[in-house]
């Protein structure tokens, strides 16, 4: 997310930030280029495939992969008994809706609602499209965006289904399409959980989507039998995944529905995300069973309680997700990734264009983590591969080609010399521990000139900038004159900010704290034109340790102050801000970070 520093400096005072509107006028929006992380996705690879579905559930002898190996694809749905298919995926730089028939090669764009930069669990059903789209910003933080929409096959008209301030994921349609259930979340803004989304079962008529009924509180995944009987995952109080279900009366929108859910799978094996089987009382799920690492699918029949093992066989070794039937039970769908030696994409490439919400702002994903751009822009500095010791790589900004500076050492969180292309500031050591564990500022050197396509590694020298006794000193930031460099240490117990020199380090050039406190002040970002360090902190609630706003100090530490952007200061809102990995724009109107606003 990126917040306008210009107005912020503003609206310090009116205490709102980037969802507030002001009479101050907006600055121009920001451009140039951003490289992120996602955590795992590059290693996705996912595939849609499927199966004949024995009638007795015995052999499944082979899978057949239904698209063509390009980006991820997932979450499929099947129109017909000829496999025709609708599915997500990235292959665009976000994931969109796309259709695959019969005897036809190259898969269909269906339609992309214009600035959607999500989209999700496509179905169609009598001509229609279903899908979710993140489009329409909620008027407040901490509300997911992620709604119900529809449109014609031959139309581009989309209609929201899902009512202005609510929240809906997961829809299903029943199978005479009169009905849609879907995972709602309400109005309420997000509780902070993520391993298991507080939603509720909610059911419509298709042709009344403003009259909706709570069927069931807590669930989630909603498929259809027929047009009466619900089933859903949620997590037993037991502790274990499970499917259950719910029947509706005829006239469950002008009645009270009495009857409590049921359990339908047993404990000691968790049920997710389950697809209802047309005509049977069968249900696909996938289950994660005890002394598994993998997630499989498996057939449940309903009556005897009995599950019928499907890819176990066919893969031991990968995951498998999100199961999906077509109309008359002759296949079964779900997507893994997809094989390193299936035919496809199979080097996962070391950027990756993203599609961005800004058209002159370009965005790319990075196979690694902590990115920064070298001082001419065509380099960028990263971590790769933490576990492995995977040490600082540098690759070209065009992704062209990757070298080794550092190597066989756990390396985090890398600074750019704005004087010196020669020089990348990093922390080596453990990362994610105490004050106390050996974490330590290094001042890398390399020889520009090695910078060619004939080699992978680059020799450089590794200078210590801080003591080893010192404890946990990490992500560096250094100043725009080259000078020095701005840190975290936990020296005195306390993760607080200091400076040292940048080429002498502390054991000759000294060091100067610049905070002080009981708290966390972190992640410090020194403003291209040296007036400014902004830091991440949860000095406001210092016993909250998810508590993380903006902060911005001078580097002599006066006017330290902290910049609101969730709300004005003393809501509910600001003081739920995780907001971390702060860092200017290069003509200092901009802060960009990573939040959790957006829900």
């Amino acid at each position: 997310m990126m917040v306008s520093l210009r107005t912020c400096r503003y609206l310090y005072k009116t205490a709102f930030a980037s969802y507030t509107h002001t009479r101050t006028p907006p600055p121009m929006e920001p451009t140039g280029t951003i490289v992120i992380t996602t955590v795992g996705r590059p290693h996705y690879g996912f595939d849609l495939f499927s199966l004949n579905l024995d009638p007795n559930l015995i052999n499944h002898t082979s899978e057949r992969r239904l698209t063509d190996g390009t980006s991820i694809n997932f979450n499929g749905h099947f129109l017909d008994e000829n496999q025709t298919l609708v599915y997500v995926s990235e292959r665009s730089g976000s994931p969109r809706i796309y259709q695959i028939r019969p005897g036809v090669t190259k898969p269909e764009q269906l339609l992309s609602v214009p600035g959607s930069l999500y989209h999700d669990r496509p179905i169609v059903k009598n001509g229609r499209l279903y899908f979710v789209s993140a489009h329409e910003r909620p008027e407040k933080p901490f509300i997911s965006w992620s709604a119900v929409y529809s449109t014609g096959l031959d139309d581009k008209a989309v209609v929201r289904l899902t009512p202005h301030g609510v929240v809906d994921y997961s829809p299903a349609i029943s199978r005479s399409g009169k009905f849609i259930a879907v995972a709602s979340y309400g109005s309420r803004p997000w509780g902070g959980e993520f391993h298991e989304l507080h939603t509720d079962i909610v059911v419509f008529r298709e042709a009344e989507p403003e009259k909706r009924v709570v069927v069931c509180e807590r669930g989630g995944w909603p498929t259809w039998s027929g047009d009466s009987n619900l089933y859903f995952h949620r997590q037993a109080d037991d502790g274990w995944w499970s499917i259950f279900s719910v029947t509706l009366p005829e006239d469950f929108q002008s009645s009270s529905i009495s009857e409590a859910p049921r359990r339908i799978t047993p404990p000691r094996v968790h049920c997710f995300t389950p697809a209802a089987m047309q005509g049977s009382k069968r249900i696909a799920v996938a289950t994660r069973r005890k002394g598994s690492n993998f997630r499989h699918i498996e057939i449940f029949d309903i009556d005897s309680k009995k599950f019928y093992p499907v890819t176990e066989s066919l893969n031991p070794n990968f995951h498998h997700y999100n199961p999906f039937v077509s109309p008359e039970c002759g296949f079964l769908g779900y997507h893994r990734f997809r094989g390193e030696s299936s035919p496809g994409e199979s080097t996962i490439p070391h950027l990756d264009p993203v599609m961005s919400p800004i058209n002159e702002l370009r965005m790319l994903r990075l196979n690694g983590s902590f990115p920064c751009f070298s001082p001419a822009g065509d380099l960028i500095a990263f971590n790769h591969d933490f576990e492995a010791k995977g040490g600082l790589k540098i690759v070209k900004s065009d992704g062209s080609k990757r070298w080794t500076v550092l190597k066989d050492r756990t390396a985090f969180y890398n600074s750019w010399s704005p004087t010196e292309k020669h020089v990348i500031y990093t922390s080596i050591g453990p990362i994610f521990e105490s004050v106390k564990a050996t974490v330590q500022i290094a001042r890398i050197s390399f020889d520009p000139s090695y910078l060619d396509d004939d080699r992978e590694d680059i020799p450089a020298d590794v200078k210590i900038l801080t003591r080893e006794e010192t404890g946990n000193n990490a992500f560096p930031s250094c100043s725009p004159d080259g000078k020095s460099v701005v840190f975290r240490s936990g020296r005195s117990g306390n993760k607080n900010l200091y400076i040292i020199d940048a080429v002498n380090g502390e054991l000759e050039g000294g060091i100067r704290q610049l905070t002080e406190g009981p708290w966390i002040d972190t992640m410090p970002s020194w403003s291209p034109d040296g007036k400014l360090i902004a830091f991440s902190s949860n000095r406001h609630n210092p016993d909250n340790l998810n508590a993380f706003s903006i902060y911005v100090i001078r580097p002599d530490g006066s006017d330290l102050r902290r910049v609101y952007v969730a709300g004005s200061e003393g809501s509910v809102d600001v003081d739920r801000e995780r907001i971390n990995h702060v860092c200017f724009s290069a003509d200092c109107e901009w802060l960009l970070f990573a939040a959790n606003l957006g829900a």
